[in-house]
């Protein structure tokens, strides 16, 4: 999925065309599943060792990808850009924080959802007699 984020940077910082719109589609679709998916198994292993905290745990599993897009970012400013003011490096590096900030939320938002629905699934499935 990250591969896509070295073209999508250099389309927006290095003045490239990015012409592969499907293909992000694509990827981004991947994103939000492996996302759901990876926040529902976590949460099911907390479930299972009786740990009821999900929330937290779920919008944190899937938004520390917004972590890696900023570090990332802050790698690929220092390997491909020539950046030498001190207000350019700030400008970069606030632009990429609010960018990564709104990845970790979009990011966050669709694994708790995910393990919203999963344990109202679940629980939801429990027959109490």
């Amino acid at each position: 999925v990250f591969i896509e984020l070295f073209f999508i940077l250099s389309s927006i910082w290095l003045h490239q065309y990015y012409y592969v719109f499907g293909f992000l589609l694509l990827v981004f679709l991947i994103l939000i599943i492996t996302c759901a998916e990876i926040s529902i198994v976590l949460c099911y292993f907390q479930l299972c060792n009786e740990d009821y905290n999900w929330w937290w745990r779920a919008f944190l599993t899937s938004g520390s990808s917004g972590l890696y897009l900023f570090v990332y970012s802050i790698v690929y400013m220092s390997t491909k850009m020539v950046m030498t003011r001190g207000v350019s490096i700030l400008l970069y590096v606030g632009y990429m924080l609010i960018a990564s900030y709104s990845f970790f939320m979009l990011t966050g938002a669709v694994g708790f959802l995910a393990c919203f629905l999963f344990v109202h699934a679940i629980y939801g499935a429990v027959k109490v007699e």
